[in-house]
């Protein structure tokens, strides 16, 4: 029986970026945004806050477009603050590139495991589907799921118990499955 885990987001994950007035390295998005518009040119920015110092930093979302462009909805989302449009934004790998930033996601996240009647089997076939692009180590997601110190898992895998199609060494954010025989 195929058993489906879920890792998804808890909250925003932390942006990466040197803070100009305290030098902290981390940023709390508040999924607020910015809009500006100068005649018929648009700029928006999501808003981030320092860990540190509490300063405000701008993310760029749009830069000098023409309003025509821009989606209704997408503008009624910004100016709405919709969290669940700064959770889109910061995934989007061209956000992140234009601005210099990456994400943190310790403590971001969380594994839904469903029932866990399975751990007594002999054999688990578990496929583990990201809810969103969150990378994790897959040894980690496994030890956590199962119960299993992290060296024990090391060890399965070693020993050819623990199998993947894809390899289990690394962060993954993919869905991907696995096969425990113990």
């Amino acid at each position: 029986m195929l058993n489906t885990w879920v890792v998804a987001p808890t909250c925003l994950p932390l942006v990466l970026r040197r803070c100009h007035s305290c030098a902290s390295g981390s940023f709390r998005p508040n999924g607020k945004f910015r809009v500006n518009a100068s005649h018929k040119l648009l700029d928006a920015w999501l808003l981030v806050l320092c860990t540190g110092c509490g300063d405000t930093a701008k993310l760029t979302v749009l830069e000098r477009v023409h309003v025509r462009s821009v989606r209704p909805e997408l503008l009624d989302r910004m100016h709405d603050n919709d969290p669940g449009l700064a959770a889109e934004l910061l995934q989007d790998p061209v956000v992140r590139r234009r601005n210099r930033v990456a994400l943190d996601w310790d403590g971001a996240w969380r594994l839904d495991t469903g029932r866990s009647d399975h751990l007594d089997r002999e054999v688990i076939d578990v496929s583990v589907r990201f809810a969103a692009r969150i990378p994790v180590r897959p040894v980690r997601l496994i030890s956590e799921g199962c119960g299993l110190p992290r060296a024990e898992v090391e060890r399965l895998i070693t020993a050819g118990k623990l199998v993947s199609a894809v390899r289990l060494g690394g962060k993954l954010s993919g869905d991907f499955s696995f096969l425990l025989k113990r």
